[in-house]
């Protein structure tokens, strides 16, 4: 079979095309034709080494890129009874999505409803899992609250914008240009407005009477979150999940003291997606609200394994509006 590797950490120059052996499954595992497979954040910073000595991710080299994928499942493991072959499944942070197929433990992968295409099922399962646990169990967003959402207009931006929504709170954006503040508005926020430098602090209070917001969430890290700090409100919430302009790595905790007692926290998925039963509530929600129209991702592109270069290189330069999805049928 055909899979996307990396032997060293670098640019997406050292993605390698390479034939190995079809595997097999282990004592519960189960083995996916691959049908698709989402290309994350999480794919860049795999090859750029920043999981290196990841205790919450330990992938090493040399691995098979990819952590989100679907298909069907053609072989199952000893001890495998949940999952069937000719199920039809999605997961994700399982590394070795990039491939015709993948070993994926039985207890992480989740049955796809047939009304439910796996090309969508792929594209929801990492971006959705995320902005589901962002938004319900770690902002427990509730009628009457405010939240800011950073890049808006990225696959898991335009979730929190309608998972938000959906619970009843007010959403702010901020995107980079103005084709993605429009993006922003069109999934339900009631202003978006560009970073510029910080300034979209001064529109977020206005718009707040002076109070800023009760939620941010900041996927940007080094160059927006301070000015994150300074457009929440008094014992507010500043969740940072992502890093993609860099880590903040000079943080004094007093600057969350004078910020206003600010309570920060650095999430990880995989500590949300702790067993089969917490997996399954999040697929749900997810897979039905897909499916009954509430909920809606953009496919942003679609690349076949020889173009994954140009796919990284694209998220790289954040060109993306929504979720890109490698074609592996």
């Amino acid at each position: 079979m055909q899979s996307i590797q990396i032997q060293q950490y670098g640019g997406p120059e050292v993605l390698q095309r390479v034939a190995v052996a079809v595997p097999q499954p282990a004592s519960g595992c189960v083995l996916v034709k691959m049908a698709y497979s989402g290309i994350n954040f999480m794919d860049i910073h795999t090859r750029q080494g920043k999981y290196a000595q990841s205790r919450t991710y330990p992938v090493r080299l040399p691995c098979t890129l990819g952590m989100e994928g679907s298909g069907e499942v053609v072989a199952v493991g000893e001890g495998v009874t949940t999952l069937a072959v000719g199920d039809r499944v999605a997961w994700c942070i399982v590394w070795g999505s990039y491939a015709q197929y993948a070993v994926v433990p039985a207890w992480q992968a989740v049955k796809v409803p047939a009304s439910l295409s796996l090309e969508m099922a792929a594209a929801a399962v990492f971006h959705g899992f995320t902005a589901h646990y962002l938004a319900h169990d770690v902002a427990q967003l509730k009628p009457g609250m405010t939240c800011l959402v950073h890049a808006a207009s990225g696959g898991i931006g335009q979730l929190l914008i309608q998972l938000a929504t959906r619970a009843g709170a007010q959403v702010f954006a901020t995107t980079s240009t103005p084709d993605k503040v429009r993006v922003a508005e069109q999934r339900g926020a009631s202003l978006a407005v560009l970073y510029e430098g910080g300034r979209f602090v001064d529109v977020i209070r206005q718009a707040t009477q002076g109070r800023g917001v009760d939620v941010v969430f900041d996927s940007i890290g080094l160059v927006t979150l301070r000015d994150s700090f300074r457009a929440t409100r008094n014992r507010g919430l500043v969740i940072n999940y992502g890093n993609v302009s860099g880590s903040v790595r000079d943080l004094d905790p007093l600057e969350l003291g004078e910020s206003g007692s600010l309570f920060l926290t650095r999430p990880r998925l995989a500590d949300h997606l702790r067993s089969a039963q917490e997996i399954g509530r999040r697929a749900k929600d997810i897979f039905a609200a897909l499916i009954d129209g509430s909920l809606q991702i953009h496919i942003a592109a679609r690349y076949t394994l020889d173009q994954v270069e140009d796919a990284h290189e694209a998220l790289e330069l954040r060109q993306m509006v929504g979720k890109p999805i490698l074609v592996l049928e």
